[in-house]
Parts: C-alpha cells; sequence; structure tokens
C-alpha cells in the first residue's frame, strides 16, 4: 500500500473559494504560496456581461470583479485559513479601491460557493469588525456565487512571470512579503 502524495488531492477532496481583493494579480501572488492550495485561476465574476474580457472589465461598466478562483484541499488548509489571509493582505476598508486601482472592478467581495462558506464569510467580518481590527469598518461585499470567467492566459501567474514589472515590484511584491513574513507557518516553503 502507498502512501498519497499530501499535494494530490484525494477524490473529493479538493474545494473551491472565489475570493476579490482588487488586483487579481495581487490575490493571486498570495495564494499561489500557501500550503494546500492546488490551484488559482484569475477571472472575473459578479457581473452583467456574459462574455467579460480584461478591457471591458476594466472600463467599469460590465459589474464584474477581478477575483481568483482557489481550488484547495481542506486536509491542508481551511476555508477560513484562506479567509484569514485574504483580509490580511488587502484593505477590506476601501469601497471599490485597492491603492490607485479604482473602480467597482477593484471591489473586495466574497462570492461563497456553499452555505458553509457563506456563514465562514460572515464570522469573519463579524469577528474582525468586533476586533475593530482595521480600524475603519470593514466594506468587503458577501456576493451570489455567479459564473466564474477565467481571465485571459496573461493574466494567468502574472506576478511569476513578471517579476520585475513595475507594478509587481511595487504593489504586488510587498503583499507576498507580507504574507512570507507574517504567515510563514501557511506557506510551501
Amino acid at each position: 500500500m502507498t502512501t498519497p502524495d499530501p499535494q494530490t488531492p484525494q477524490a473529493g477532496r479538493t474545494e473551491q473559494a472565489i475570493l476579490a481583493g482588487g488586483c487579481f494579480w495581487c490575490t493571486e501572488a498570495v495564494m499561489q504560496d500557501v500550503r494546500g492550495v492546488l490551484k488559482v485561476e484569475s477571472g472575473y465574476i459578479g457581473g452583467h456581461t456574459p462574455t467579460p474580457d480584461y478591457r471591458s472589465v476594466c472600463s467599469g461598466q460590465t459589474g464584474h470583479a477581478e477575483a481568483v478562483r482557489v481550488t484547495f484541499d481542506p486536509a491542508q488548509v481551511s476555508y477560513e485559513d484562506l479567509l484569514g489571509l485574504f483580509f490580511a493582505t488587502h484593505d477590506p476598508t476601501t469601497l471599490n479601491r485597492q491603492g490607485a486601482d479604482v473602480g467597482t472592478q477593484y471591489r473586495s467581495a466574497l462570492f461563497p460557493l456553499t452555505p458553509e462558506q457563506d456563514a465562514a464569510a460572515r464570522r469573519m467580518i463579524a469577528d474582525l469588525t468586533a476586533q475593530d481590527t482595521f480600524g475603519r469598518p470593514i466594506v468587503t461585499g458577501i456576493e451570489p456565487a455567479a459564473t466564474f470567467h477565467v481571465a485571459e492566459a496573461y493574466h494567468q501567474n502574472y506576478y511569476a512571470n513578471n517579476p520585475n514589472q513595475g507594478y509587481c515590484m511595487a504593489v504586488i511584491a510587498p503583499k507576498v512579503a507580507k504574507l512570507r513574513a507574517h504567515y510563514a507557518d501557511k506557506l510551501r516553503r
């Protein structure tokens, strides 16, 4: 009998989470290093256009948020852990903006895929609010799950493929560094 590889998901043992924390490049880069995360896809969710693309979403007219779909092994990382990392690595107190990125496409939002995820998201926001973690009200929305549209290929693994690009160095690298400094116990390395 062989021992299963801990990075190989067992049948029926994976879950997904959809998180919108502003620019999907940032959220993707943060989630990719987390132990138990098997796949991260950048994409669009929550809008009214049937076939969104980057240009149309950036116009702010489609209603979509830039988001990531995270496939994870719940035996290695819980949905609650992913939420904790999500809230720790973006600003959930700014409405429709993350830093210089402004518009509804950069909103902070969660798209629960199960009633359990919905309850966990609401508990997390209530707990962070009760603790006054951010010193300002949390504006992260909890929106109904909708069709997740995978973004164009050049958006996938963006930080890994473009670490020396200006935006990556100025905006994404500090978030990844924060993750590595404060959450090393949650990472693969």
